[in-house]
């Protein structure tokens, strides 16, 4: 009970310090790692490392990626193709409900792409639309926040619900857990669009957001200020071809292993990779790089990174320090504590879901508590009455749910989405955070009842 107190306090700090004193998120994360670390009595030679080494291991997943969206993200709208973008999607999908649309596209990104990267590579075509339909930036950011989150915990090939389903013997099945999977993704995204649409007046609150205001009044100039713009395939070219890639590499790494295991499908899974995929998104990107005022394209390209570089930076630095935070948590044996205390509740399909909200909430990454509450409830199924394919298959959405519920502080997601759309921690608390907590529970919600129906 001891180290649930610590951590709220701590949590309470974070949000205190980044809200009230207006405390850079990097700094209060930083020490509220130090603090954590105390409270919990980790032997004080392990603090710096467990600390330094949360740091370094979430941006050594998502910092390359972060940068090189943030580069193309950069190259897009001084190109025009993020103008470009936008006109393609609403001619396809309409501008009376564009956050909708922005919603839809997240939703089908995440099934094979991390919303963390899924994120980071739509930015750019989310603010594109926002801008041409004249949208709140704050609606638009948490529609595709929202959208993104729900497929990335519910719907393989993302490793999480993958990992979940092998830890419950569902390997064979993953078809099913798919299908299943989608139904209970589409309520998650609904629930999250729904609370998007409460903040289509709102506009980002954080630094940076000034920048994004004027970037949006001058959004309709582009053309005469640029220009023609670049054609539809070369200005969605680099985002289509990575997200394509990374699927592609999905799928070629799923256990059944549908491409085989030879040199071919090794070079499909290589060039999957996030990293990989984006650096071919940025060369497809450099071919709409256009000379400068007085200057190259070389020049151009090189002032287009230096500045991506630079944007990507502070987002970097919350990110590492939200990972940072996390390890420190996952050190401890919170976790195991939650998890045997709820799983003794007795309440069927929900106690999955409550081992991993408390998972989830407590530190942070949705993979871990997929991953962990999945290896910890699978012994418990039968007790619970979910032991037939079906059975398990609610209970990895269970699982799911809880894995959403909810995203802040000790979330890089949280910290990606916060720092991309420009708002202040306070607003991202009442807008993505109560987002996922709504999500969460909606998708817990439809899971329990088609327990009902269907078990």
């Amino acid at each position: 009970m001891d180290l649930v107190l610590v951590l709220v306090a701590v949590v309470a700090l974070i949000v205190v310090a980044t809200t009230v004193l207006k405390t850079h998120p990097f700094l209060a994360l930083l020490l509220g790692a130090f603090l954590a670390a105390f409270g919990f009595r980790m032997p004080l030679d392990e603090i710096v490392a467990t600390i330094t080494g949360g740091f370094g291991g979430i941006l050594g997943g998502i910092g390359i990626v972060i940068v090189l969206g943030t580069v193309i993200g950069v190259v897009l709208e001084r190109s025009g193709a993020a103008v470009t973008m936008a006109e393609v999607v609403i001619k396809v999908l309409g501008q009376r409900f564009p956050t909708l649309t922005i919603s839809v596209i997240g939703f089908i990104v995440s099934i094979p792409v991390f919303c963390d990267s899924g994120y980071v590579i739509l930015n750019s075509l989310k603010e594109s639309i926002a801008r041409r339909t004249s949208t709140s930036m704050v609606a638009m950011s948490v529609a595709l926040a929202t959208g993104l989150f729900a497929t990335h915990t519910l719907v393989p090939p993302t490793p999480g619900p993958i990992a979940a389903a092998g830890n419950l013997g569902l390997t064979d099945q993953l078809g099913l857990v798919i299908l299943v999977g989608l139904v209970v993704a589409v309520v998650a995204a609904g629930v999250g669009l729904f609370w998007a649409n409460r903040f289509t007046e709102a506009e980002p609150e954080g630094e940076g957001a000034d920048e994004l205001a004027a970037a949006a009044e001058e959004f309709e100039s582009f053309k005469e200020r640029y220009g023609a713009l670049p054609g539809p395939v070369a200005a969605l070219a680099p985002i289509l071809v990575p997200i394509l890639l990374i699927c592609l590499g999905s799928v070629a790494a799923l256990p059944a292993a549908p491409l085989g295991d030879g040199t071919p499908a090794d070079l499909v899974r290589f060039v999957g990779e996030p990293v990989v995929a984006l650096l071919v998104g940025l060369a497809l990107a450099l071919l709409l790089v256009r000379p400068g005022e007085g200057g190259t394209r070389r020049e151009s390209f090189r002032d287009a990174v230096t500045d991506g570089i630079t944007a990507s930076a502070p987002i970097l630095l919350i990110t590492g320090a939200g990972g940072a935070f996390g390890a420190v948590i996952q050190a401890t044996d919170i976790g195991d504590y939650l998890g045997s205390n709820l799983s003794e509740l007795g309440i069927g399909v929900l106690m999955p879901f409550l081992v991993a909200a408390a998972l989830k909430s407590a530190q942070g990454s949705s993979t871990v508590a997929l991953v962990t509450t999945s290896a910890l409830v699978a012994p418990l199924v039968g007790d619970i009455g979910m032991d037939s394919d079906l059975g398990r298959v609610l209970v990895v959405m269970a699982i799911g749910a809880g894995a959403m519920t909810v995203s802040h502080a000790n979330d890089s997601y949280f910290w990606v989405v916060t720092q991309f759309s420009k708002m202040s921690v306070a607003q991202a608390y009442r807008t993505q955070t109560t987002a996922t907590l709504l999500m969460g529970i909606s998708a817990a919600a439809v899971t329990w009842v088609l327990s009902l129906v269907l078990v």
